[in-house]
């Protein structure tokens, strides 16, 4: 009988911290699960964030924010389908989060990378990002540097 998920373990030194890597034809979501159940079991440095909605408290998973932003002068978590309002800081925000999963891309906005469905870098001197839900949004000029800098050290073959 054949096993369900082929796995493969490589042993190399050049590696000080684990680097998993999953092949697959399509993004399904049994692939979500064990992306999700690999977060879990290793997201102690990635804790919650506390976010009110309805006059409630709730504890946000980092997985599940798309978005970070201002929004007045109130500081507004998006995730793919509901909003929160934050009391914490942006800046603050910005050194509590996951650095690998992270970046602000203004000095409004704060996005989750894995929640990204496109860039589109049409526009000269512009880049769109467009999130899975289809919300849009826009990179600053002062931010594009840092967020291709970004993307090339996560990514290696990013060439925008």
């Amino acid at each position: 009988m054949k096993p369900m998920v082929d796995m493969e373990l490589i042993i190399d030194e050049q590696y000080t911290d684990p680097k998993i890597t999953i092949h697959t034809n399509a993004k399904t979501e049994q692939v979500e699960r064990m992306m999700e159940a690999i977060e879990n079991t290793s997201q102690t440095g990635c804790p919650f964030v506390s976010a009110y909605s309805g006059g409630k408290l709730e504890l946000i998973s980092q997985r599940d924010i798309m978005r970070i932003r201002t929004e007045g002068r109130q500081i507004v978590l998006d995730t793919e389908d509901k909003y929160y309002i934050i009391k914490q800081t942006l800046s603050h925000l910005e050194q509590a989060l996951n650095a690998d999963r992270f970046i602000r891309i203004s000095q409004s906005e704060i996005i989750n990378i894995y929640k990204v469905k496109y860039l589109d870098i049409s526009v000269a001197g512009t880049i769109q990002i467009e999130f899975d839900n289809g919300v849009k949004t826009y990179v600053s000029r002062r931010h594009i540097k840092a967020l291709k800098r970004f993307l090339r050290e996560r990514e290696g073959a990013c060439n925008i």
